[in-house]
């Protein structure tokens, strides 16, 4: 493998069939699309390489995607029916969900056709030119890290509210934050998918009990809106927290790049879609029929106080291991771009655990201060949301 520092104006072009569209031999097919025969891969042929990353399948590929995209911002939708109307809020959703699928198929046939797009820079790059691929980088490490410091704000909720508030908000944040940091350290996300099937399990049992908690002592019973005329904020946020609870196709690229397999992606794709939509669309209205107008965001902090925190103390693990694979993604994609085709790829070299290191905590110390300069938790998945989800959907 060659020793140069990987070029960003010299992404290479692909030399396979994949150009064309054309469906790949079954030799191809066997190995996934990331064997020798495609050299243009990101990673490359990785059998005589010390750290090895196209190793998850597609199980570990989905659970991964439950874990970052299942999260905290499903917490928000109760709040968003009770700001617009349960009808509207509910299409809304489902609509998101429908578009989720397709946009979900697109980015992943993309990547199937240009096996040398590691992020959303790379493809920026193909479709825009350098402006492109600063454009859409860029917006893809402030999202992942914005989204971190969602997940650091709902840890801190979730700490304070199991605490009785014995420590100040900072504090709690700068805790989360250090668990954040030690768990984002693995270079590999097969590594961290070990972990992730733990955080996904965490959030939909923590939303299950959260509605058994809603219907065993239900606040205001069956006091909510059909529909509901609002003021272009409360109606914006209440658009943007959905969009915010389905984003997370950021980071598919750097996702499908570590499969043995990329083709079957869209195997996962449709199991997270399918379980997120389900959950989105039942704990929303579930929650707000049981609470009524006025459900806060989180929506936990709305349940019976001891419900409120049994629900919190599940989704813990959740919102720390998720927003590690925020920071592990922000941190990858400068990481790739900086060694691409170097030994600090696949090699345990001073130099490439030494930049690993610099960026996870850059990362982290950035999505603390995010947390704690705003810390309204509607706002915060609200403003992540409008300036970065769509787009980089």
């Amino acid at each position: 493998m060659s020793n140069n520092t990987y070029h960003p104006e010299e992404l290479p072009h692909e030399k396979s069939d994949l150009t064309s569209g054309n469906v790949p031999v079954e030799g191809d097919r066997e190995m996934g699309f990331t064997g020798p025969g495609l050299p243009d891969d990101v990673f490359g042929e990785e059998e005589n390489h010390d750290i090895k990353y196209k190793t998850m399948t597609w199980p570990f590929a989905a659970v991964l995607m439950i874990t970052e995209i299942v999260s905290n911002g499903m917490l928000s939708l109760p709040s968003s029916l009770d700001a617009v109307g349960m009808v509207p809020g509910v299409i809304v959703t489902a609509f998101l969900g429908v578009f989720a699928t397709f946009t979900a198929w697109l980015l992943i046939q993309f990547k199937l056709r240009h096996p040398e797009v590691h992020n959303m820079g790379d493809a920026g790059y193909i479709l825009f030119g350098p402006i492109g691929r600063e454009i859409l980088g860029g917006g893809t490490i402030i999202f992942a890290v914005c989204a971190t410091g969602s997940q650091i704000l709902a840890g801190q909720l979730a700490l304070t509210v199991l605490s009785e508030g014995k420590l100040c908000a900072v504090a709690f944040s700068g805790i989360f934050s250090a668990a954040v940091a030690i768990c984002s350290f693995p270079r590999t996300l097969d590594h961290l998918s070990y972990l992730c099937i733990v955080g996904g399990a965490s959030i939909i049992i923590a939303g299950i009990v959260a509605m058994a908690g809603a219907g065993a002592v239900p606040v205001n019973l069956g006091d909510i809106v059909i529909t509901r005329a609002s003021d272009f904020t409360t109606a914006f946020i209440s658009i943007t927290n959905p969009v915010f609870a389905y984003a997370g196709h950021f980071m598919f690229f750097i996702l499908i790049s570590e499969m043995k397999h990329p083709q079957d992606a869209m195997k996962a794709a449709w199991t997270l879609q399918i379980v997120a939509t389900t959950l989105y669309i039942t704990l929303a209205i579930v929650t707000y029929w049981y609470i009524g107008q006025g459900v806060s965001s989180p929506s936990f902090l709305s349940l019976n106080p001891l419900w409120s925190k049994i629900s919190f103390g599940l989704a813990i693990p959740n919102f720390f291991i998720a927003a590690s694979l925020n920071i592990h993604t922000a941190a990858k994609l400068v990481f790739v771009r900086l060694f691409r085709r170097s030994r600090h790829i696949h090699s345990h070299t001073f130099v490439g655990w030494g930049v690993w290191t610099f960026l996870i905590l850059l990362a982290n110390v950035a999505a603390f201060l995010f947390a704690v300069g705003i810390p309204i938790f509607n706002y915060l998945v609200g403003i992540a949301g409008s300036m970065f989800a769509a787009w980089c959907k």
